[in-house]
């Protein structure tokens, strides 16, 4: 009797539903770590300041900063040019996507196949993405193709290193299954393996915008389209002018934009994780 009181004890551990929490603290618990952090990089940035390590005008503090920040939101002229720097990030990265997937799916296919893919991948992945400008250049010129070139071969490593991962730890079990009941040419992809992908495709999601928007701004700096008011010629300009209240203000919307984009992919990430039993 004591055994079938502490199986059924057990049973209830097993079956019982961990209490709901409201939408508002889930959103806390995720928001204040990173209003923390934030703070505290604002405070270690003022503490530098105070210290007289750098003149003012070389390094300016958060008091001189943020009023910029804030009167750079009012300009039009900077909307114009994160608009042209975000509609190069999507379609890079779009670019990219497309491209990775192709590539894994290929690495699909024979074995010899396989291993000549996977080695052009990981050597595309190790190439910083700053040593394809002056061959971008040569080709394309100071263009919009040159930017997005370096922003394709910086990002579609990942995106098809990370689908390739998720491949290979398909479970072989349901790789059989699926053999079983016949599934066979388009719908292998359809509804066995890339559904089984997803979790790690949605990590090289996020390895390959980091990457993309990495490549972008390295972009935006060295290829300086004039006519196009872009972040990264903001960013350029601001140095060349020495005016390096302007180059912190760029660099914190710059990073601002990183920290949320990484942000929904995380969300995307435990979305897909949740829905298939794999957090806790």
């Amino acid at each position: 009797m004591d055994t079938d009181r502490q199986l059924r004890a057990l049973d209830a551990l097993d079956t019982a539903v961990p209490a709901r929490i409201g939408v508002a603290q889930r959103i806390w618990s995720t928001v204040w770590p990173v209003l923390g952090a934030l703070a505290l990089a604002v405070g270690l940035w003022e503490l530098v300041v105070l210290s007289g390590w750098k003149d003012p005008w070389v390094l300016p503090g958060p008091g001189e900063v943020l009023p910029r920040l804030w009167h750079d939101l009012g300009d039009p002229r900077f909307w114009s040019g994160l608009g042209l720097t975000m509609r190069r990030a999507v379609a890079g990265f779009g670019l990219a996507v497309g491209i990775g997937v192709a590539a894994a799916v290929l690495a699909t296919r024979p074995r010899p196949l396989r291993i000549a893919l996977s080695t052009l991948i990981t050597g595309l992945q190790t190439m910083p993405s700053i040593a394809w400008f002056p061959l971008a250049i040569l080709l394309f010129q100071l263009s919009e193709q040159a930017i997005l070139f370096v922003v394709v071969l910086g990002a579609a490593p990942s995106v098809a290193s990370g689908l390739i991962s998720g491949i290979d730890h398909t479970p072989p079990a349901l790789l059989r299954a699926a053999r079983v009941l016949g599934v066979r040419g388009f719908g292998w992809y359809r509804y066995v393996l890339l559904p089984a992908a997803l979790p790690a495709f949605v990590t090289g999601l996020k390895q390959g915008w980091a990457f993309a928007w990495r490549s972008l701004m390295a972009g935006e700096l060295l290829v300086v389209i004039g006519h196009s008011p872009s972040l990264g010629v903001r960013l350029e300009f601001a140095r060349q002018l020495s005016d390096s209240t302007e180059i912190l203000a760029t660099m914190i919307v710059i990073m601002l934009i990183g920290i949320v984009v990484d942000g929904l992919f995380t969300l995307a990430d435990h979305v897909v994780r949740a829905r298939r039993g794999l957090t806790g």
